[in-house]
């Protein structure tokens, strides 16, 4: 590889510190050199002055695992300074063979068509992912829903002791190759039925691996502190850091229980690794399901099966067309997607701002009309709630986006601009960055965004993708190498 220099830069290392102003010089993959900015620019350096520079984004929460495949540019996550997507959440992972022929499992459906969940194994999915080289680095979860699909003839029950066994050694094996944690989606249908004791006995596979348990509660309305004691529970059972994913308060009832819930999370985070991670909008997007159906959240229909005319309509406004009630109009849509606004922005202001608090997208890749949480997050973290709100420092959303996620992974020698470590580097505006993407017009690129380079390579220019991708699937154990 060339060696790169950016120069004059003012540097967001990751660590939450204040920036300074330095050259950086990029060589073989990694960050070679960080040195005083020189009198003259250097020849051939690309002229940073009055940008800043910072570690590649780490989407601490996303759907992206048969994307990176499928459709390896990730244009939406690359046009966000994004370099590291986290894949296999709520439970949900495409690493994990199944029965094909049944329909999927909810929300399985979320990631993708039945053909494309392919892979004999963990091993076979990385391997998938390599050939494709995406333009994104991706660290892989296992999902428990996936595994009781795989190893469960139903799934509105617990599964026997045969079973578990079977799923602890689809998960050992994962491990083994790589996979950095355990997911979990509880609040779904097809992982409901499953008792803590269920998800502690697999857990107890990330013991001694430095693997992360990360979770969708099993409640994020009234029940939701009992449902973060049982996370915390699982955690410690398994001696493993615990994420909390999208953590929230969903529904009208919820709203102002913030900082209760932080509370929670502070109490817990004393004496064990807990953290979550947060999207910053107050609307969530998921399939569409019946328990969410209330007359206080306005409801979005993203796309549905037996109705696709209905796709980007109120649910209130299918309802009234129909002559029918709320319910009974989803009932009919379904299997369908939706975006609920269900949330209040003082939760989401106190929830963001948190110091245990990264940022995930939660984006939804296959979906036709998706939330603009898919496009936009990131430049609306230091756009909006950095710059605009002042809510937080921009190098404070720099950490929760880089050093922070990378050091909850366990990610070696990434998240942070450092001699020696991965040049994973966002170059952005910080007077311009913003999110464009709307919930009418979610597919839209993010302003403000100079250039990417993931593992050295230069991903992004201000023209937008070079075409260019150096992306790779992460290993737990070597993570910075892999």
């Amino acid at each position: 590889m060339t060696r790169t220099i950016i120069a004059g830069a003012d540097i967001f290392d990751g660590s939450g510190q204040p920036p300074f102003r330095a050259d950086v010089a990029l060589e073989g993959g990694v960050i070679a050199g960080i040195r005083p900015c020189a009198a003259i620019l250097p020849h051939g350096a690309l002229d940073a002055r009055g940008l800043a520079l910072a570690p590649g984004f780490i989407d601490a929460h996303t759907h992206d695992d048969l994307v990176v495949i499928a459709a390896p540019e990730m244009t939406a996550k690359t046009t966000q300074g994004v370099t590291t997507v986290v894949v296999g959440n709520c439970g949900i992972s495409a690493s994990t063979p199944f029965d094909t022929a049944r329909d999927l499992a909810d929300p399985l459906v979320l990631l993708g068509p039945a053909a494309q969940f392919r892979y004999a194994d963990f091993t076979a999915y990385a391997e998938a992912v390599d050939q494709a080289r995406p333009a994104t680095n991706v660290v892989a979860l296992v999902g428990h829903t996936a595994l009781r699909a795989r190893h469960m003839d139903r799934l509105d029950r617990a599964a026997t002791v045969g079973e578990i066994a079977a799923m602890r050694r689809d998960l050992d094996a994962a491990l083994d190759a790589g996979a950095f944690g355990l997911s979990s989606g509880l609040a779904y249908a097809n992982a409901n039925a499953a008792p803590t004791a269920e998800v502690m006995e697999l857990a107890e596979a990330l013991r001694g691996r430095d693997a992360v348990y990360c979770t969708h509660l099993r409640s994020e309305g009234e029940e939701i502190v009992a449902a973060l004691d049982e996370a915390f529970a699982i955690g410690r059972h398994a001696a493993a850091p615990v994420v909390v994913s999208h953590l929230k308060c969903a529904g009208v009832r919820q709203y102002g229980r913030s900082r209760e819930m932080l509370t929670r999370l502070e109490t817990a985070a004393a004496d064990h690794p807990v953290g979550c991670d947060c999207y910053p909008y107050t609307a969530s997007s998921s399939t569409l399901d019946l328990k969410q159906v209330v007359p206080e959240t306005p409801i979005k229909i993203t796309w549905s099966h037996p109705e696709p005319g209905q796709a980007g309509r109120m649910l209130a406004d299918i309802a009234a067309d129909w002559g029918t009630d709320l319910r009974t109009a989803a009932r009919r849509l379904q299997p369908a997607g939706a975006v609920y606004h269900c949330m209040a922005e003082e939760d989401v202001d106190r929830i963001l701002a948190h110091p245990l608090t990264m940022v995930g997208s939660d984006g939804l890749p296959c979906d036709p009309r998706p939330h603009p949480r898919l496009w936009g997050s990131f430049p609306r973290v230091i756009g909006h709630y950095a710059r605009e709100r002042r809510l937080f420092s921009v190098a404070e959303a720099v950490r929760k986006m880089t050093g922070l996620p990378a050091d909850r992974f366990g990610l070696a020698a990434r998240g942070y601009v450092r001699e020696g470590y991965a040049a994973d580097l966002v170059l952005f505006d910080p007077a311009r960055i913003a999110d464009r993407a709307t919930y009418d017009a979610p597919e839209q690129p993010s302003a403000g965004i100079h250039e990417v380079w993931v593992n050295g390579v230069h991903t992004l220019s201000a023209q937008g993708p070079t075409g260019a991708r150096g992306g790779r699937l992460l290993r737990r154990d070597a993570a910075s190498h892999s």
